[in-house]
C-alpha cells in the first residue's frame, strides 16, 4: 500500500500535526489515554476510594496484578534491606564483619545542606552501616527547614537510601514536643534514634518544664509511647561524664539506659585505644552486653580540636600536643597527622577484638574519614547495584522492586512524586491505568535542584546561546567529555545531575552522532542478553545471576525529525515500540493500550524473575510534564527574561517532541541506531518536485 508523502509542518504548529503524521505514516493507534490527569489523588478503585498504588486498580487485571505482586516479592534479593539496624549489627558481629558509620551535622545555610546531601550518595558508595545526624536546639531541628536535623535525616533515608540514626535531645523540649518530633520521624520513615540529654544552651543545664533532664527518661518515654518501633542508641563516656560524680556512677547510669531499652552505645571521642578497651571491660563487668561503638574523632585542624576538647571537657594527651603545637598553623600538616593518628588508633582498636565497628565524627569533612577507611581496608565500593536504580530506605518501600525507566537519572524526583503511595509495585508493574504521581509544584525543593552552582552551569551550558545548534553542542560535550569553548567540561544536564553512567559509554559514538543532528538524548540503555550479574558495568543483583535488557532511547527532537522518524518506523512496526508526545500532551504510541513493557529483568538462583524497570505509557505522560519543565526550570531560568538565550530554550520547550523507543528483539543487534540513521537519511534527501510527488 502506498502512503502519501508526510507534510513538513513549520515549528510551532501543534494540535492536528501529530495525528496527521501518524495517519499518513500508516499507524493503527492514536492514543491519548483519557484517564490521565494531573490530580495526584486520582486512582481507579471500587467505590471511588483512592489507592496510590498503580498495581491496585479496581479492574480484574489490577486485582490479578495485586496477587502476583504479593507473591513475587523480592525480599530474598537483598535480605539486609528488610533488617532493623540492631539486626544488621547482630549479623555483622556474628560473622566477624567489622563495619563503620559516619556522623554529620546540619549546616546553617541551605546551600550547605544541598552540598551535604549531594555528598551522601558518595558516602553511601563506601558501604557505611549507617549515618547519624546531630540535633541542635538552636537550629529548629524538628522543623521542615532545609537545614533542620529532621529534614536532613529524612532525605538521607528516603532519597539516598541510607540507614539513618536521628539524634534527639532533652534540651529545651517538653515531653509533648518530643513526642510530636518522634511521631514525625516515624511518619518520615526514620526508625533509629540516638537518645541524648544534650548539651545545655548556656553554661548551666536548665530543666524544661514538663520535659526530661536525663537521657534514661527519654529512652523510657520512647519505649512507652512507641514500643519496639525505634532502635535506640545512647551515649557512653569512656572516661565518665564530666557531670557524673565518678566513673562508677556514670557506668551505673549507662546500665540504666540500656535496661530502659537502648540497643547500642556510641562513645564520646577519646585519644587512646586503652581508654576504650578498659571502658568496654568495665561495661561487661556490670552486665552491659549490647554493641559498643568507639567514637573516632579525626584531628583536621587546630581550631576544631580546641573546640571539641572544650565541649567534651577532655584532656589531650601530651604526646599529641607535642606533635600538634609545632604545626598548628599548617592545616594540611595537621590533617595528615590526624589521618595517621586515626589509622593507628583504629588498628589498635580492631586488633583488640572488642570493637564490632567504628563510628567517625566527620564534622562534615569526609575526605579524611574516607582516607582512613581506605587505609584500614574498610571502604568497599562495589560497582554492582542491588537494583538498576537508587533504592529508598523508607520501611514502606522495602518491598519496592519495579519502577518506570523514565526517572532513571532522577530517582529522587520519582521518590518525591510517589511518596504518598501506601504500597509499591512488587515483582511486576501491572496495569497502571491511573498512577497517582504527585504534582510538580513542589518538585524543585532544594534537594531536587541541581547541586551545581549557577555560575558553573552557565559555563557548562552557555552564558549566551546563539541558536538551537548551541544547545546541540552542550549535549555533545556532555557525551564526549571534551571541554567546551570555555575550557569547561559539561558534567551534568537538567535531566541528569551526575556524570554519564558507565553503561552509556558503551554507546558513546552513536549518541554523539545523534546529538550532533539534534536528537537530544536524555536516557538510554544498551541491549543485554544474559550478562552475568557480576558484570562490572551492566551487572546488578546478587551473584550467580544473569541480567537482560531491551535497548532503549529517549530524546527530544524537532517536529521535522519526528515527521521523518514516523515514516521510518513503518519498517519496524513489529519490533520497535515507540511513544511520541509534545508539551501539550498530544501523543501517539504503538504500544498496547496502557500496557507496560519490561525493559530490564534478571534471573537469579532460587528466585523468580525480577523485572525492575518498565516502559509504561501512562507513567510516560506524567514524566513528560517534568521532562519538558526542566528546560525552563533548570536551563531557561539561567538567562534574563526575553533574552535571545532564554527564547531559544523556550522555543525548544514549546515545539520539540519527547520520544521513547524500545527494541524488543534484545538477542539481536540493537536496531535503534539504524532507525535513527534511516531518519537522518530521509531528512537529507533533496525535496521532491511537484512532478515526482504526483508520480508517487
Amino acid at each position: 500500500m502506498d502512503h502519501p508523502k508526510p507534510k513538513v509542518l513549520p515549528a510551532g504548529h501543534h494540535c492536528p500535526s501529530l495525528g496527521m503524521w501518524a495517519l499518513e505514516a500508516g499507524r493503527v493507534r492514536f492514543s491519548v489515554p483519557p484517564s490521565i490527569s494531573r490530580n495526584s489523588a486520582m486512582v481507579n478503585e471500587p467505590g471511588g476510594h483512592g489507592s496510590p498504588n498503580p498495581c491496585l486498580d479496581g479492574s480484574s487485571i489490577g486485582r490479578e496484578s495485586s496477587k502476583v505482586s504479593s507473591r513475587c516479592s523480592t525480599r530474598g534479593l537483598k535480605p539486609e534491606r528488610h533488617e532493623r539496624l540492631r539486626e544488621k549489627m547482630r549479623r555483622r558481629m556474628e560473622s566477624g564483619d567489622k563495619w563503620f558509620s559516619l556522623e554529620f551535622f546540619p549546616p546553617r545555610l541551605a546551600e550547605g545542606a544541598a552540598k551535604l546531601i549531594s555528598g551522601f550518595d558518595q558516602m553511601g558508595a563506601g558501604g557505611p552501616l549507617f549515618i547519624d545526624v546531630t540535633w541542635h536546639p538552636a537550629g529548629d531541628p524538628g522543623s521542615d527547614k532545609e537545614t533542620s536535623s529532621m529534614t536532613i535525616a529524612s532525605i538521607a533515608v528516603n532519597y539516598c537510601g541510607l540507614e539513618t540514626v536521628l539524634h534527639m535531645t532533652c534540651c529545651c523540649q517538653s515531653q509533648e514536643k518530643i513526642t510530636c518530633h518522634l511521631h514525625k520521624a516515624k511518619r518520615l520513615g526514620l526508625k533509629n534514634i540516638l537518645a541524648l540529654r544534650g548539651d545545655p544552651v548556656g553554661d548551666q543545664w536548665k530543666e524544661e518544664e514538663g520535659g526530661f533532664c536525663y537521657a534514661v527518661d527519654l529512652v523510657k518515654h520512647i519505649r512507652s509511647e512507641f514500643g519496639d518501633y525505634f532502635d535506640i542508641g545512647v551515649a557512653g563516656y569512656p572516661k565518665g561524664h564530666p557531670d557524673a560524680g565518678s566513673f562508677e556512677s556514670d557506668l551505673k547510669f549507662l546500665k540504666e539506659k540500656v535496661s530502659a531499652g537502648a540497643d547500642f552505645i556510641i562513645t564520646q571521642l577519646f585519644f587512646e585505644a586503652d581508654t576504650f578497651c578498659q571502658f568496654v571491660k568495665a561495661c561487661s563487668e556490670i552486665g552491659i552486653t549490647c554493641p559498643i561503638l568507639p567514637g573516632i574523632f579525626l584531628i583536621q585542624n587546630y581550631h576544631s580540636l580546641q573546640q571539641l576538647v572544650k565541649l567534651s571537657k577532655l584532656e589531650v594527651p601530651q604526646q599529641i600536643k607535642d606533635k600538634i603545637e609545632p604545626i598548628k598553623d599548617n592545616d594540611a600538616a595537621i590533617c595528615n597527622y590526624g589521618i595517621d593518628q586515626a589509622v593507628s588508633l583504629c588498628q589498635r582498636l580492631l586488633a583488640s577484638g572488642l570493637v564490632p565497628g567504628l563510628h567517625f565524627y566527620t564534622l562534615n569533612r569526609t575526605t579524611a574519614a574516607v582516607e582512613v577507611l581506605k587505609r584500614l581496608g574498610m571502604w568497599t565500593e562495589d560497582p554492582r547495584r542491588f537494583l538498576p536504580w537508587a533504592v529508598s530506605a523508607h520501611p514502606k518501600r522495602w518491598e519496592e522492586d519495579v519502577r518506570p525507566i523514565f526517572w532513571a537519572s532522577r530517582p529522587k524526583s520519582y521518590i518525591y512524586r510517589t511518596q504518598e503511595w501506601d504500597e509499591f509495585p512488587k515483582g511486576r508493574w501491572g496495569n497502571s491505568s491511573s498512577p497517582a504521581f504527585g504534582e510538580l509544584k513542589d518538585c524543585y525543593l532544594f534537594y531536587l535542584k541541581s547541586a551545581t552552582p549557577t555560575e558553573e552551569l552557565l559555563k557548562m551550558w552557555g552564558e549566551e546561546l546563539n541558536s538551537e545548534e548551541s544547545v546541540f553542542e552542550v549535549f555533545m560535550r556532555y557525551f564526549s567529555g571534551e571541554p567546551n569553548q570555555n575550557g569547561c567540561q559539561v558534567t551534568c544536564l537538567p535531566w541528569n545531575d551526575k556524570p554519564l553512567a558507565t553503561d552509556t559509554g558503551l554507546m558513546k559514538e552513536q549518541l554523539l552522532r545523534m546529538n550532533q543532528r539534534g536528537v537530544l538524548t536524555i536516557n538510554s540503555q544498551p541491549n543485554v542478553n544474559g550478562q552475568p550479574s557480576s558484570h562490572p558495568v551492566l551487572g546488578w543483583g546478587p551473584s550467580g545471576g544473569y541480567v537482560f535488557q531491551k535497548a532503549y532511547l529517549e530524546f527530544f527532537t524537532s517536529p521535522k525529525t519526528v515527521e521523518a522518524l514516523l515514516q521510518v518506523l513503518k519498517k519496524y512496526e513489529f519490533r520497535v515500540n515507540y511513544h511520541v508526545v509534545n508539551v501539550k500532551g498530544e501523543n501517539i504510541t504503538n504500544a498496547p493500550e496502557l500496557q507496560p513493557n519490561a525493559v530490564t529483568w534478571g534471573i537469579f538462583p532460587g528466585r523468580e524473575i525480577i523485572q525492575p524497570t518498565v516502559v509504561d505509557p501512562v507513567s510516560f505522560m506524567f514524566w513528560k510534564d517534568e521532562a519538558f519543565a526542566l528546560w525552563i526550570k533548570q536551563w531557561g531560568k539561567l538567562y534574563d527574561e526575553e533574552s535571545p538565550s532564554q527564547k531559544i530554550i523556550q522555543c525548544i520547550h514549546d515545539n520539540y517532541f519527547l520520544v521513547n523507543l524500545v527494541d524488543n528483539d534484545f538477542p539481536l543487534d540493537n536496531c535503534l541506531w539504524q532507525v535513527i540513521e534511516d531518519t537522518f537519511e530521509l531528512l537529507d534527501r533533496p525535496p521532491q518536485t511537484d512532478t515526482e510527488m504526483e508520480a508517487t
